[in-house]
Parts: structure tokens; C-alpha cells; sequence
């Protein structure tokens, strides 16, 4: 069960909402897919953003947060990829489906962003006491 304060803070944590908008977007748009191994792989990719958010955030340390957010950039990385693939491949719409390319890309920096700034904190963290 999540803790109280998680709950807090994903339902505050724009990004988290956006992997969560943009998974049951993925859904929606692979709908009628006529490839379901495609299908499958690119809706598990996005879903795992929005998990992987959700668990680093349920994690006590910074490291274990971060490592977490490093997955949920990485399986953002695998959706854009299966994406692209996808357009060309005319397995989804290429109007529909640019849109979510641009999403993804936010969302990436957006990771990116937390990646540094708890990895900021980690050095503070870690560094020496000061006298």
C-alpha cells in the first residue's frame, strides 16, 4: 500500500500525471493494431514510465528514487523508439501517434530534470561536513 505522503506527492508530481495521460493514450491509439506483439511491447513501455515513477517515489533513499527515474527515462526512450518504428511501419496513424512522440520527449527532459536534481542532492548528501 502506498504511503500517505507518496500519494501526495504523485497526485502533485506533474510529470507522473503525464506518463499516467500519456499510457492510457498508448492504449487508445494501439487499439486496433493489427500487430499484438507491437501492441503489447509499446503499451508495456509506456505503462512502465508512470510505475517507474510511482516506485521511486515509494523509495526511501535517494539513490534507490533516482535509479527508478533512470528506468522511467529509459522505458520512455523504448516507447519513443517502438513509436517512430510504429509510424513507419504503419502499424499506428502517424497523425494520431506525432503528438505522443512530442509528449514522450517532454516527459524525458522532464526525468531527466528530477534525475539531476536528486542527484544534486545526493552530493549534498554525501559531501564531507563542513568546519
Amino acid at each position: 500500500m502506498l504511503g500517505a505522503r507518496t500519494l501526495q506527492l504523485l497526485r502533485s508530481l506533474e510529470v507522473w500525471k503525464r506518463a499516467c495521460r500519456l499510457s492510457v493514450q498508448m492504449y487508445a491509439l494501439t487499439t486496433g493494431c493489427r500487430d499484438s506483439g507491437f501492441r503489447n511491447q509499446i503499451t508495456r513501455s509506456a505503462l512502465s514510465i508512470a510505475s517507474n515513477i510511482a516506485e521511486g517515489y515509494e523509495r526511501d533513499y535517494v539513490r534507490e528514487r533516482c535509479q527508478f527515474l533512470r528506468v522511467a527515462k529509459g522505458s520512455c526512450a523504448e516507447c519513443w523508439t517502438q513509436l517512430l518504428i510504429g509510424i513507419e511501419a504503419a502499424l499506428v496513424d502517424r497523425s494520431q501517434a506525432t503528438p505522443l512522440l512530442r509528449e514522450l520527449e517532454e516527459i524525458g527532459a522532464m526525468l531527466g530534470g528530477l534525475i539531476k536534481r536528486f542527484s544534486d542532492l545526493k552530493q549534498v548528501e554525501n559531501a564531507p561536513p563542513s568546519t
